[in-house]
């Protein structure tokens, strides 16, 4: 059968993160719902690039789903007919068609997210955005960031009960931002493969470097113990976000 793909934006705060639960309110089913009304069919289930948790954000989460040859008319009509069953909180950016055998997840060649703090209180970014108080030290997080890239055993920040074994990742990107407006920065941090917690726990640590409660020396034990106790508190979810999925080939028209 055919495979879809979709190019998803959505606010995770009133979800129980992407993946499908019973009696739980989570994208993936809502957006399964979606599909299921417009293209009255049953049997369409969705596969995203990767399962954010509860609270977490995207504005670029991508999803494939296979079913019969979609008229050409329908699909024209896809996304906006979509945005019209969808609640304000998730929205379809773009879809596309690809080859038969892809696969949102597998084929996934790096994935970046964003990690948004304040050092100032600001109303409006209440919900996406971490105010961190006394102000920090951007720029000794920024060389315990450069720790991080290359390709490590990150089971020091990855769930103490998560079934991955393989807890190898290769990090690209491991860097702090200043943003356009004052007392705003965003962490950003790109790998071919994340764990489960891990951009939140690696965010915990170098906030606590960055408040001169861990060294840099420290960091480097976290990363040999590959115990997730001697690394830092998780950051809460609301401040991250899957900023973009990255293919061998192109999915989207810019």
């Amino acid at each position: 059968m055919p495979t879809y793909v979709l190019l998803l934006e959505y606010d995770g705060t009133d979800y129980s993160g992407w993946q499908r639960q019973d009696a739980q309110c989570t994208i993936q089913s809502t957006v399964e719902e979606a599909l299921r009304t417009y293209l009255r069919s049953d049997q369409i289930q969705i596969v995203g690039s990767g399962r954010t948790d509860a609270g977490v954000h995207a504005t670029g989460q991508v999803a494939h789903f296979r079913c019969e040859p979609i008229p050409v008319d329908q699909w024209k009509r896809l996304p906006n007919a979509l945005n019209g069953l969808l609640p304000a909180t998730i929205a379809v950016r773009s879809a596309a068609q690809s080859h038969d055998q892809f696969h949102a997840r597998y084929d996934a060649i790096r994935r970046t997210y964003h990690y948004l703090i304040s050092c100032k209180p600001f109303a409006l970014h209440r919900h996406q955005r971490l105010l961190v108080l006394p102000r920090i030290d951007f720029e000794r997080m920024n060389l315990a960031a450069e720790i991080l890239t290359g390709s490590h055993h990150f089971g020091a920040f990855c769930r103490t009960r998560s079934a991955t074994i393989n807890r190898v990742c290769t990090v690209t990107r491991a860097q702090w931002e200043h943003e356009h407006q004052p007392y705003c920065w965003r962490f950003i941090i790109e790998s071919n493969r994340f764990l489960h917690g891990m951009v939140r726990s690696i965010v915990g640590t170098l906030l606590e470097i960055g408040q001169s409660k861990m060294s840099l020396e420290e960091l480097q034990n976290t990363f040999a113990s590959q115990d997730r106790r001697n690394a830092g508190p998780s950051a809460p979810p609301h401040a991250l976000i899957l900023h973009h999925v990255e293919y061998s080939t192109a999915l989207f028209q810019p």
